[in-house]
């Protein structure tokens, strides 16, 4: 099976390129690709750099040049459950585009015609996470996550996309990553390691755990890897 995986960060994919070792480098669409064999799968690893078109960028070649079966998302996102505490582990049901705004033509907050406020990840990489994290003795949550173009740290915003979209964390890149794989029709799973609060001190938190948060999602996606067509 060809595996896509993802993060935004290089911080995100180095425990990843660690753990499989050899591979190889393509240079494509102002990126770089890493490719290697993993078990019985190869895979196709890159960060996108941060944000909603970068990420759909990278998340487009993996699918469309790549040829990726299933893209899995590995990173880290800001709480907005107050279940959530630093180095938590959370799975998308549901994502959506917090900053998204065609209000003026009466449509809801996040909408784009032609499409929906959510886009569901797939029910079977969910199961599969559920059973790996009852293995690894790690409590795993599942919620919406809310992506916009936006380091929040305000609790303002926060408790707005809390009210309007019932989200359980923020980020920047699973809502778009999500749309590509609507779009082409690839499974996708994406995994965020909870690195701060997105309130007041969100910047603090951010840099102090970002390392230890990515290696915490980063040792869950290999591990689902490892499990995939079996």
């Amino acid at each position: 099976m060809k595996i896509a995986i993802m993060g935004a960060m290089r911080e995100e994919i180095d425990p990843i390129l660690e753990v499989v070792g050899s591979h190889t480098r393509t240079e494509h669409a102002g990126n770089t690709f890493y490719e290697c064999r993993y078990g019985n799968h190869e895979l196709v690893i890159a960060y996108s750099k941060i944000g909603k078109v970068f990420s759909a960028i990278t998340a487009s070649v993996m699918c469309e040049r790549f040829g990726a079966e299933v893209l899995l998302f590995s990173g880290v996102a800001g709480a907005i459950s107050k279940d959530l505490k630093i180095g938590d582990l959370l799975m998308a049901s549901a994502l959506c585009q917090h900053d998204v705004d065609i209000t003026a033509f009466g449509h809801p907050f996040g909408f784009i015609p032609e499409g929906s406020v959510m886009v569901e990840s797939d029910v079977q990489l969910r199961s599969l996470a559920a059973e790996v994290a009852v293995d690894m003795g790690i409590d795993l949550f599942e919620g919406i996550i809310a992506t916009g173009d936006q380091f929040v740290a305000s609790a303002e915003r926060k408790a707005w996309i809390e009210a309007t979209f019932h989200a359980d964390a923020l980020e920047m890149e699973g809502g778009s990553v999500a749309c590509v794989c609507q779009n082409f029709g690839i499974p996708f799973f994406i995994l965020r390691a909870i690195s701060d609060s997105a309130d007041g001190d969100a910047g603090i938190d951010f840099d102090t755990f970002l390392a230890s948060s990515a290696q915490v999602s980063a040792k869950f996606i290999l591990e689902m890897v490892q499990r995939l067509g079996r």
